[in-house]
């Protein structure tokens, strides 16, 4: 029990913002964390990567389904690529980023991995450059803004690897979309 706490109290001390959950304050009021996706769907907006994480029924508490993005149930799905269920959730996936951003699908725009992919906790705050740029059209529409000007806030959200080798690089989904609201 002393370990515990000593290293609670280290963290907090040494790093207080992330000891207090990363959280994203606007107009000093916490609308997210920088650590735990979110459910964006408007089309207005930047969508995350699709979230496994799942929690009670509605209907009949003794049994779980799927609740996106439930950070007190934090698990990857542990489907393998040959699963079936894998394999519908990822066609469904594909064909309903396909309807929300036809104009990508014109353009000839690959669907990004990540965009119908879950991470391993099942909540990934990140999307890919690619996932961000995949959007940009749906987005540019819907706010009446020249495509151009998204892409410049891509660059500039856009998260290099870690000490420029460890992992990829990144946007998170909250603040792009946050700069995105921010834009005049």
């Amino acid at each position: 029990m002393i370990y515990p706490l000593a290293v609670t109290g280290v963290a907090g001390v040494l790093f207080p913002r992330q000891a207090g959950g990363s959280l994203v304050l606007v107009d000093g009021k916490p609308v997210g964390s920088e650590l735990i996706g979110q459910n964006f769907t408007s089309p207005r907006y930047f969508h995350p990567r699709p979230s496994a994480t799942s929690g009670p029924d509605p209907v009949d508490a003794s049994k779980s389904g799927p609740l996106p993005y439930n950070a007190a149930a934090s698990v990857g799905s542990n489907l393998g690529p040959t699963s079936k269920s894998l394999v519908d959730r990822v066609t469904a996936s594909v064909a309903a980023l396909r309807a929300e951003n036809p104009e990508a699908v014109r353009k000839g725009l690959a669907i990004p991995v990540d965009l119908v992919t879950t991470s391993g906790s099942g909540l990934d705050p990140d999307i890919s450059p690619e996932g961000a740029r995949f959007q940009v059209p749906r987005i540019a529409a819907a706010r009446s803004i020249p495509e151009e000007r998204i892409h410049d806030l891509i660059l500039r959200m856009t998260q290099a690897p870690v000490a420029g080798i460890l992992g990829e690089a990144r946007i998170n989904v909250l603040r792009l979309n946050l700069a995105l609201d921010a834009m005049k």
